[in-house]
């Protein structure tokens, strides 16, 4: 079954893209932008510093992007850092606020018919929105790669052909950075996204449950992933070609 929500939360980064078109114009001069929009870094930053930093972005300031850096050889997290990384988007606001949003539209379309209508209704579909979340984030981004030794984090490309970059967004989905460095094929996601669709078993009604169902959530909710991978990959650019804001952590020198 296509989760509406998914398909929400696509619609409402594109509605705020829309709605902030009319930036203020990118500053002249100033240092050299970082290439490709990257996120300019401090050359002798602690690494504590960078990573707060990169755990900071979002979207318009509204949609979170704390699992991407710039770094292709950014040292690899701890086990208390991955926890600390995928708590911080648990427990984000925008997370909680999306969950809300994406009961109501489940409720509106009446998906899920065994939860029923009104108050009860909603705050089913609304707890049930929010463990899809958590329990995502959970073993995709601590479980599986503090056991399997591999980072949760997406590393932006940001330099190459167009074509070649939105391949490699999309394949990240399936591929990821150990943390004896190189790369490998991305066993968290894939096995977090099946086990998160098989724990949703548990409190989805008996006539959204079962092996097939299960598969079928599984796999969009990778496919959604693949995608996401592109705004991911792109935002910079269109926060600069299009907003004419220059990358984050960019100054312009003193006059």
């Amino acid at each position: 079954m296509v989760s509406w929500g998914r398909i929400l939360s696509l619609v409402l980064v594109a509605g705020l893209c829309s709605s902030s078109a009319a930036q203020q114009p990118e500053a002249s001069g100033g240092a050299k932008p970082a290439a490709q929009g990257q996120t300019a870094q401090l050359p002798n930053a602690p690494e504590q510093q960078i990573q707060k930093r990169e755990q900071s972005q979002r979207v318009l300031g509204v949609l979170p992007m704390f699992a991407v850096t710039n770094r292709q050889d950014a040292p690899p997290l701890t086990t208390s850092e991955k926890f600390h990384l995928m708590a911080k988007q648990v427990t984000d606001p925008f997370t909680f606020v999306v969950a809300g949003l994406q009961a109501g539209l489940a409720q509106a379309t009446n998906e899920f018919p065994g939860y029923g209508q009104g108050a009860a209704g909603y705050g089913k579909r609304y707890g049930a929105t929010f463990a899809d979340q958590a329990s995502g984030q959970f073993f995709s981004n601590f479980f599986y790669p503090s056991l399997l030794k591999e980072d949760p984090r997406y590393f932006r490309s940001g330099e190459g052909p167009i074509k070649h970059r939105i391949v490699y967004a999309m394949e990240q989905e399936f591929v990821c950075h150990t943390d004896k460095g190189g790369r490998s094929f991305n066993f968290s996601n894939v096995l977090g996204a099946f086990t998160a669709g098989s724990l949703s078993n548990v409190y989805y009604p008996p006539t959204d449950r079962g092996f097939g169902l299960t598969m079928s959530r599984s796999v969009i909710a990778l496919g959604y992933g693949s995608v996401g991978g592109l705004l991911q990959e792109f935002w910079p650019d269109i926060r600069r070609k299009v907003f004419h804001k220059p990358p984050p952590g960019t100054q312009s020198p003193p006059r």
